[in-house]
């Protein structure tokens, strides 16, 4: 590759390093939920909000990852106790527990306790006015 092509694209990386939105950023926060089989609320969370959540603030900053708690458990959450009751969701980043929410008992209630604890979050403290 010639260098001129090079040091342009360099130079591109940097302006889009410099003015790429926070947002963009890489996330080390993220939402677990844990589920089984048959959970009727588990069934109604995925129902109300699951399907987009992902597209909400709350998503953007901490994206879903759904296990069930009946399968092996990921190797990089060992340091979260996996819960028998369902739903249960867990606010973590960089592989440590942020703060836990247990049930689901409809869509204010969790968006609520969900901006809670994301609140909770060190990168979120400076933000919230």
């Amino acid at each position: 590759m010639p260098n001129r092509l090079k040091s342009s694209i360099f130079r591109m990386l940097i302006i889009l390093c410099i003015w790429m939105p926070t947002s963009w950023a890489a996330h080390s926060a993220e939402l677990i939920m844990m589920e089984q089989d048959a959970c009727p609320w588990c069934e109604r969370w995925h129902e109300e909000i699951g399907t987009i959540y992902n597209k909400t603030a709350e998503g953007k900053i901490a994206p879903l990852r759904v296990l069930n708690i009946h399968e092996k458990w990921p190797d990089d959450l060992k340091e979260i106790r996996v819960e028998r009751f369902t739903p249960t969701f867990v606010l973590v980043e960089d592989g440590k527990e942020i703060d836990r929410l247990r049930g689901y008992t409809g869509d204010e209630f969790f968006w609520f306790l969900i901006g809670e604890m994301i609140k909770k979050l060190p990168n979120q403290s400076d933000s919230q006015g």
